[in-house]
């Protein structure tokens, strides 16, 4: 229970012209003897807080950048009405900054035994699980002189998933897997392995693919197409390990990562591959496996929210020892880590070769375009300094890209926003050569 600040006014003002004639107490008391009155009237007639029942419905997942409801609804059973300011508390991260005041804050009034529902409006600035905190209400009285307050825990979580911006490429590349399945009459041989057709010959056709059994049959020269195989294993490995939380722009590593693994495992699904998922660093983060194809998107976007880079060396050898036991036959194993040299010559290489023999490996790789910045810089001495700085850790970057090339490994180094395309324009050329 408090005084409002209204009452304390006029407390002070009450107590004014005794305080000049009389410092006493009892003649404070005296004078504001009507004020006491009022507020223990207004006391009285404030609607009590703990009896009040407190329930929550509304979104529980949202993509980051998004915004999501949740209602609380203020059940007030007394016998008096509820004029109350109410708090809704969330983590800081739960809104922008500046947002969050206006956002928790409402103003209520519920008569008595009836309900009301208020919204927060939340729009998060991290992935993972945002949990509600403690309610808190304060109750006041008709006359605004008294109030009430107290807490109440209603719990709620809400689930910030992955953003997933490199969707917006999801219809040109399905339009390309099209040609390569077949859909189109652009398909040529030696896009993909399984025999799909026959069609007639066109000029510029490849004459390997005419079939002369089927020519000897008909009036017309005929050509086979070909389409990729299907039912093919693709396995996302995201390394969880210190380089992926690197800041490049606004987000962690891991964040372009993540959305690069998602388009490509859209674009593998409609394929007919199988995606599982594998976040690794020291131990299993997230593993996704034997998902079917319309639910491989979600299942993925759920394991990834929670996944947050930790600040430990990647144990390569333990990765390649989990990634084999989890893709058991020929698969292709898409290892999205670092090109930073010391982690791959050190962690990556010495293990290679036992995942090279048994499957088709892909490193892909987020390349930081402030470097690409600083080697284009000119005009005074530090600029120079600047892009020459910024031409050696290119170079070293396209040695180890090298490096792993010479081992067989497809190597896709883009910067954030061009990640997600080359990473799926990658797969679609593998696919085309047969080689899944």
């Amino acid at each position: 229970m408090a005084f409002t600040g209204r009452a304390a006014l006029l407390a002070a003002l009450g107590a004014l012209p005794v305080g000049i004639w009389e410092p006493s107490w009892t003649g404070i008391l005296a004078v504001n003897a009507p004020l006491a009155l009022a507020c223990a009237c207004d006391a009285a007639l404030a609607a009590p807080v703990r009896r009040l029942g407190l329930t929550r419905s509304g979104d529980t997942s949202v993509r980051l950048g998004d915004t999501a409801d949740v209602t609380l609804t203020v059940t007030n059973p007394s016998g008096r009405p509820l004029r109350a300011h109410l708090r809704d508390a969330w983590p800081p991260s739960s809104w922008e900054s500046g947002t969050e005041v206006a956002s928790s804050r409402h103003r209520v009034s519920v008569p008595a035994g009836e309900r009301r529902r208020v919204t927060t409006r939340l729009r998060p600035t991290r992935r993972g699980d945002r949990q509600a905190d403690r309610v808190t209400i304060r109750s006041y009285g008709p006359l605004g002189l008294f109030a009430r307050q107290g807490n109440h825990k209603v719990p709620w979580s809400v689930r910030v998933l992955p953003p997933f911006t490199s969707r917006k490429h999801l219809p040109s590349k399905l339009a390309r897997l099209r040609e390569l399945d077949g859909r189109t009459s652009v398909l040529t041989r030696g896009e993909g392995t399984e025999f799909d057709s026959l069609r007639e010959y066109v000029p510029g056709d490849d004459t390997r693919s005419i079939d002369w059994r089927a020519t000897a049959r008909r009036t017309t020269v005929a050509v086979r197409t070909w389409r990729p195989e299907r039912d093919r294993h693709i396995l996302l490995v995201l390394d969880t390990g210190r380089t992926s939380a690197g800041r490049v722009g606004d987000a962690p590593r891991l964040d372009a990562s993540m959305d690069a693994a998602l388009l490509l495992a859209a674009l593998a699904s409609r394929a007919g591959d199988r995606v599982d998922l594998l976040a690794y660093d020291r131990r299993v983060r997230a593993l996704v496996q034997g998902r079917a194809a319309g639910d491989v998107l979600p299942s993925l976007v759920n394991a990834m929210a929670g996944l947050e880079p930790e600040l430990v060396e990647t144990d390569a050898r333990g990765l390649a020892a989990i990634a084999l036991r989890t893709a058991p036959r020929r698969s292709l194993i898409v290892l999205l880590t670092s090109l930073d040299a010391a982690p791959v010559e050190e962690g990556l290489l010495p293990v290679l070769s036992g995942l090279t023999q048994r499957h088709t490996v892909l490193v892909a790789s987020v390349a930081d375009p402030y470097i690409a910045r600083m080697a284009k810089a000119r005009g005074d001495a530090e600029a120079v300094y600047e892009a020459a700085a910024a031409a050696q850790a290119q170079t070293e970057r396209q040695r180890t890209a090298e490096q792993l090339r010479r081992r067989g490994v497809t190597v896709v180094d883009a910067i954030p926003d061009d990640l997600a395309p080359a990473l799926a324009d990658a797969y679609l050329a593998l696919k085309a050569a047969g080689r899944l």
